[in-house]
């Protein structure tokens, strides 16, 4: 099942204007008040959480902050939450900050001008180029190859959970396949979960795994570079195309491990040991970057404000 193309997500508003606190009651999770929201309404099907902007009330800290779908078990999610303080790394959004006892699930990272994936391409207006693909697949294949060699799977990398900055990507939403179901239960149709990121074995019920990220990383560059994630062949750069197959090989036997794809990243003749090397000035397209730029004047010219929940 594939993704919608980015122009099913219609104009791409990274930052809305937000509304003056005077104009509405303000909206409030946490400590923290809530400025916009991070994705379109109409892409909620594949995010895996509610992500929003949002201020303490003394203004001294703007974060990230994620809370559980409608209807999703508050219980997996605190419990991914907490788990995912474990992942580090430069290309991670950390979490730094959770829910207390009693209160409603939420964490917190802090706070980067930063588009989703789905959202830049929509800004960009066509797939990305292929110099931003290979930066963007290095720094998540690095970070993927750290959390596997530590015992951990990632299970909920897919499109929406990359976030885009100036400096690099962001990997998100640890945890979201796990959340969405325990292990044994079908997890095909479930809120939040993008079918076209899913490995077969996560989306039948199996327990994620490391060869899953790897499935999961694959469609995110066959997203990236073609704007679905389950493209023909032919629609691949010719570059890239053998590398982002073997990723979504059915058989997690027949996938590659997140090292082998960190090094199938490589520009021609090349090594590659770190992702930085490829996140220089002009990483990203113009437009990508005035967006992320225009969030982030929003952002601090902002009110609280109540956004749109569903």
């Amino acid at each position: 099942m594939e993704r919608p193309r980015p122009e099913a997500y219609g104009p791409a508003v990274p930052a809305p204007a937000p509304t003056p606190a005077s104009a509405t009651t303000s909206r409030q999770i946490g400590p923290y008040h809530l400025i916009t929201r991070l994705d379109p309404p109409h892409s909620a099907p594949y995010t895996p959480w509610r992500r929003f902007v949002a201020r303490s009330a003394d203004g001294e800290r703007t974060v990230l902050l994620n809370a559980p779908l409608p209807g999703a078990d508050p219980a997996r999610f605190a419990v991914e939450a907490d788990a995912a303080r474990r992942l580090l790394g430069p290309w991670v959004a950390p979490v730094t900050e959770l829910a207390g006892p009693g209160e409603a699930p939420w964490y917190a990272t802090p706070y980067l001008p930063a588009l989703p994936l789905p959202v830049a391409l929509a800004v960009h207006g066509e797939p990305l180029p292929e110099r931003t693909v290979r930066a963007l697949g290095a720094a998540l294949a690095e970070t993927l190859e750290a959390a596997h060699a530590q015992g951990l799977t990632h299970a909920g990398l897919s499109p929406a959970a990359v976030l885009l900055t100036g400096d690099g990507p962001r990997l998100s939403c640890f945890g979201a396949v796990r959340a969405a179901a325990p292990d044994g239960e079908q997890r095909t149709g479930l809120a939040g979960i993008d079918p076209g990121s899913l490995a077969p074995e996560q989306a039948s019920g199996g327990r994620p795994r490391p060869p899953g990220d790897v499935y999961a990383l694959g469609s995110v560059l066959a997203y990236a570079s073609t704007g679905h994630t389950v493209p023909d062949r032919d629609e691949l750069p010719p570059s890239l195309g053998r590398l982002i197959s073997s990723c979504l090989s059915r058989d997690p036997a027949d996938r590659p491990t997140a090292a082998t794809v960190l090094a199938g990243l490589a520009p021609h003749d090349t090594v590659l040991n770190s992702a930085g090397s490829l996140l220089t000035a002009g990483w990203l397209p113009g437009r990508v970057v005035a967006a992320i730029a225009h969030q982030s004047a929003s952002v601090l010219a902002a009110e609280p404000r109540t956004p749109t929940w569903n």
